[in-house]
């Protein structure tokens, strides 16, 4: 009787959302993707590693004198040290990096959000026009923070828009406005969520809340446009807990 034919064998299929994978493969992910815009990543780390273990061995070997104990201890300080402080590069520079290929892109701004902690809820293009224009709407602390990136003469209409609609449902909140650019005024990508974190507290965790809930009713009667994604913007948003070492 012959035997039925095998079926061909398929390759596993890569999971591509940063969210999904282990911690070690979002290091990896990560450095590889560093790498491509910063070539002397590697350089930098073995570098870190060096200096930072030897302070490490330094101190240590110095508070327990020359005994094998001490040296011993050393190494292992050492070591740790090292790696401590080559990670503390690694997400120094990964991030530089993540920020530099976003620059430019469309829909850089809404991505580079995705780096706030928690505490800060993010909208992506709660409003937008045909030319790409947008902006993007953030609720933490300081109120509401409405971040526009585009065109800033058109922007300037889009953001007066933005900022009526927001006025009629949060009332007294805070509204700030924030133009990503590198024009006068406007705040390079780079720096924008640095920015927005220092706009200063300036409302309670309990009137975030409501205010979250009085713009419901408002992101009910917008269109949804989704923004383009590729594998900058998730990688930024999948492995920022990573890289501030959570």
């Amino acid at each position: 009787m012959a035997k039925e034919p095998k079926a061909p064998k398929t390759a596993p299929v890569k999971e591509t959302d940063p969210t999904k994978m282990s911690r070690r493969r979002q290091i990896i992910e990560t450095y590889r993707m560093s790498k491509d815009s910063d070539p002397r990543l590697g350089l930098w780390l073995l570098g870190a590693f060096l200096v930072f273990g030897a302070i490490g061995f330094g101190l240590v070997f110095l508070a327990f004198g020359g005994s094998t104990f001490g040296l011993v201890f050393s190494i292992l300080i050492a070591v740790l040290t090292g790696f401590l402080g080559m990670m503390i590069i690694f997400s120094r520079r990964a991030q530089r990096a993540a920020y530099t290929r976003l620059e430019g892109r469309l829909g850089g701004g809404a991505q580079a959000l995705t780096m706030l902690r928690r505490g800060w809820t993010v909208e992506q293009m709660v409003g937008f026009t045909k030319q790409q224009d947008m902006v993007h709407r953030v609720v933490g602390p300081p109120g509401v923070v409405l971040v526009g990136e585009g065109n800033p003469h058109r922007l300037r209409a889009l953001m007066i828009s933005e900022r009526k609609k927001h006025d009629r449902v949060i009332g007294e909140t805070p509204i700030h406005e924030v133009v990503v650019g590198s024009g006068e005024g406007q705040v390079p990508l780079p720096k924008l969520v640095r920015h927005i974190q220092k706009l200063g507290r300036q409302v309670k965790p309990a009137e975030i809340t409501d205010i979250l809930q009085r713009l419901r009713a408002l992101d009910a009667q917008r269109p949804k446009v989704p923004l383009p994604r590729g594998p900058v913007p998730t990688s930024m948003k999948g492995m920022r807990g990573n890289l501030r070492g959570r």
